[in-house]
């Protein structure tokens, strides 16, 4: 078991990097810190694709020498989907931000009770 763990240590990073944000996001009423735990979660999850996406000894997919078996080559598509999913995390986090900023300049705190409550209040 323990082998087992050691031999897959980038597994055991990503799921513990996600349950770190998971708890950050279920725990935490300030919403910056919030937005702090999807971000982990987001980089677990692409440490997870990444180290799925490698093959230990393979090459960059470019046609060179001749050699035309494609186990000799990393796959590539999980590099571009980690790619892509960045370019995605960072213009939501960026999109998040400014929605609590937005938030923080109407009720005057980042506590998501408090804001509830505000609301909760304006609405009778």
């Amino acid at each position: 078991m323990l082998g087992n763990l050691l031999t897959n240590y980038e597994d055991v990073a990503a799921v513990i990097l996600f349950v770190i944000g998971m708890g950050n996001l279920l725990l935490q009423s300030n919403l910056v810190k919030k937005i702090i735990g999807l971000d982990i979660m987001d980089s677990a999850v692409y440490l997870f694709l990444a180290s799925k996406g490698y093959i230990e000894g393979g090459a960059s997919p470019i046609y060179v020498d001749g050699i035309m078996d494609a186990s000799y080559y990393i796959n590539p598509i999980p590099a571009g989907l980690v790619l892509t999913g960045i370019v995605v995390s960072v213009s939501v986090s960026a999109l998040m931000m400014a929605l609590t900023i937005c938030l923080y300049r109407e009720y005057h705190t980042l506590n998501l009770d408090e804001i509830m409550l505000k609301l909760g209040k304006e609405e009778m």
